[in-house]
C-alpha cells in the first residue's frame, strides 16, 4: 500500500475520532430523562392526596414564663373574655401575675385596665388608687400645698417628708413657735401624680403618655396626699387648722421607703419625740440676752425719771 493512501486513512480516523469525542461530550450535558412511573402505581406508593404543608410551631423558650395581659382596654365592671386576654413569655414575670387564660376570664375589675396591663389579684380588688397605695392602720390626708410649702416644687411620690407648723401670735398669746408636728410622712400623690403600690409596682390605671402628662403637672400640683399613721391623724388635722404647715423632704439615703416596703410601717411613730422639736420664738434671741446680762459690772438698776414741775425739778425713782 502506497504512503498516499496510508496518509489518508490516518487523516480519516483522525477526523472520526474528533466527531466521536464532541458528541460524547454534547450528550453528557444534556438530563437523563425522568423514568415514567404508572400512575396507579404512584397513587398505590404515596397514599391519598394531602393538603399543604403546615409549619412547624417553633419551640418555646424554656427561659421564659407565660403572663398573661390585657389585649384591650377595659372599663370598670366589664367581664373579661377570652378575647381580651393573650399569653406573653417574658424572662421575668411580675409577682402575682396569672399564666392562663382561664385564671380571669369570667371576671371584672372595679377599676379600668389599660391594654398591656399584666392581670394579678389586685386587678380586681374594690377600692380607689390610694386604698391600694395604704396599709391597715394608715389613712391617706391632702394637704394644701404651693411653691413653697411643697419644697419648691420638687416633691415626689414616695419621698419622706417632716410636716413643719408654725404658730403665730393671737388675741391669746404674744408667743410665736415652731414644731414639727409629725416625721417621716410618706408622699402617696402630687397632684395627679400617683405613686408607688404598697406592695412596689407603680398603677397602671394610665398610659405611659397619660403618666408623663401628671409628671408634668406635679411641678404646679396644688396639693399632696401622704400616708398618716392613724394615732397621728387628728393631730395633723388641728395643725392644719391651726397654722401655716411645710413640708421638710427627708433624705433617700435613710432608705424610709425600702423600710416601708419590707414591711416596716411605722417609721413615723419610731422618729416622733415627746417635746417634737418645739422652739419658741424668744429662744432665738436667748443668747444675745444672756450675754447682756452677764456682761462686765454689776447689773443696773432701775433707772431714775427727772419730773418737771414749773420751775421746780425732782428725780423720781419708779
Amino acid at each position: 500500500m502506497s504512503s498516499r493512501v496510508t496518509m489518508g486513512l490516518a487523516v480519516l480516523f483522525l477526523l472520526g475520532a474528533l466527531f466521536a469525542g464532541y458528541w460524547g461530550l454534547v450528550l453528557s450535558r444534556q438530563p437523563a430523562p425522568a423514568p415514567q412511573v404508572p400512575v396507579a402505581e404512584t397513587a398505590a406508593q404515596t397514599g391519598p392526596p394531602v393538603g399543604p404543608a403546615v409549619a412547624e410551631k417553633p419551640a418555646e423558650d424554656p427561659t421564659r414564663q407565660p403572663v398573661l395581659v390585657l389585649a384591650r382596654d377595659l372599663s370598670p365592671y366589664e367581664t373579661i373574655k377570652s378575647e381580651d386576654v393573650l399569653v406573653e413569655h417574658l424572662k421575668v414575670a411580675p409577682v402575682g401575675s396569672f399564666s392562663k387564660p382561664e385564671d380571669a376570664i369570667g371576671r371584672m375589675s372595679w377599676r379600668p385596665l389599660a391594654a398591656g396591663t399584666w392581670l394579678t389579684d389586685s386587678s380586681f380588688e374594690a377600692g380607689g388608687t390610694l386604698a391600694r397605695m395604704i396599709r391597715p392602720g394608715e389613712r391617706a390626708l391632702a394637704l394644701a400645698i404651693d411653691e413653697i410649702i411643697g419644697a419648691g416644687g420638687h416633691l415626689s411620690p414616695g419621698d419622706y417628708v417632716d410636716v413643719l407648723l408654725y404658730i403665730p401670735p393671737d388675741q391669746a398669746s404674744t408667743d410665736r413657735s415652731a414644731q414639727t408636728v409629725v416625721p417621716a410622712l410618706r408622699v402617696l400623690s402630687v397632684g395627679a401624680f400617683t405613686g408607688p403600690q404598697n406592695q412596689g409596682p407603680d398603677e397602671q390605671s394610665g398610659s405611659r403618655d397619660d403618666r408623663a402628662q401628671q409628671m408634668k403637672l406635679a411641678i404646679n400640683a396644688r396639693n399632696v396626699v401622704v400616708a398618716v399613721p392613724e394615732q397621728f391623724l387628728n393631730r395633723l388635722m388641728l395643725a392644719s387648722q391651726a397654722g401655716p404647715l411645710r413640708l421638710a423632704v427627708r433624705s433617700a439615703d435613710e432608705k424610709n421607703l425600702q423600710r416601708y416596703w419590707a414591711g416596716d410601717s411605722d417609721i413615723a411613730v419610731q422618729l416622733d419625740t415627746a417635746n417634737r422639736n418645739v422652739t419658741h420664738f424668744n429662744q432665738l434671741s436667748l443668747q444675745s440676752s444672756v450675754a447682756v446680762r452677764t456682761g462686765g459690772g454689776p447689773p443696773h438698776g432701775p433707772r431714775s425719771v427727772e419730773i418737771i414741775r414749773g420751775n421746780q425739778t425732782a428725780p423720781q425713782t419708779p
